[in-house]
């Protein structure tokens, strides 16, 4: 009769009498219900790989096809600067892809860069920073250095439960 397995760690009589007990004892169900939202308001504890599955998988895609983190894990110090450059060709062309194929991402500011603008008083500080000589209240003038970006669209992928999370890249291995 049990039709779970969950079901099967309390008795069928014992649920019946819990069950009986929730109807006719309103202060019982009120000790059942405080519990039962106690769990819920609970966060679910994850492991940091599955709580961050996304930003690993990107990372992952940019070291697949531009291999960013090889590069960034190398000490260029000792290279010539045309070996890092032809290093970097690589790495832009393939991280370039990938911000693409996942991200689409526009300018904060319309202005072009050199142009004079003004951050009226409250300007958002998330999309605005002004830099060098800031003194005072807003509103402040100054002279676009960056344009900024935001990310207008996300196209990030479900990463499969099956993945282990925390491998950026497999160890390769050729053979003869």
């Amino acid at each position: 009769m049990e039709s779970s397995k969950e079901a099967g760690k309390i008795s069928f009589g014992t649920r019946l009498a819990l069950g009986l007990k929730l109807m006719f004892s309103s202060e019982f169900a009120q000790k059942v219900n405080k519990a039962l939202e106690s769990l819920d308001s609970a966060p679910v504890e994850m492991p940091p790989e599955k709580q961050h599955a996304s930003g690993l998988f990107l990372l992952g895609a940019l070291q697949r096809e531009g291999r960013l983190v090889d590069f960034l894990q190398q000490d260029v110090a000792a290279f010539s600067d045309e070996q890092v450059g032809a290093a970097a060709r690589v790495v832009h062309g393939g991280s370039r892809k990938v911000l693409q194929q996942y991200f689409k991402l526009e300018p904060v500011a319309t202005q072009a860069e050199g142009s004079e603008v003004t951050m009226p008083k409250g300007f958002d500080s998330l999309r605005w920073r002004p830099t060098g000589n800031v003194a005072g209240d807003p509103p402040f003038r100054g002279v676009l250095r960056h344009h900024g970006w935001v990310a207008s669209q996300v196209r990030m992928p479900v990463v499969s439960e099956k993945l282990d999370y925390r491998v950026i890249a497999p160890a390769e291995v050729e053979l003869a």
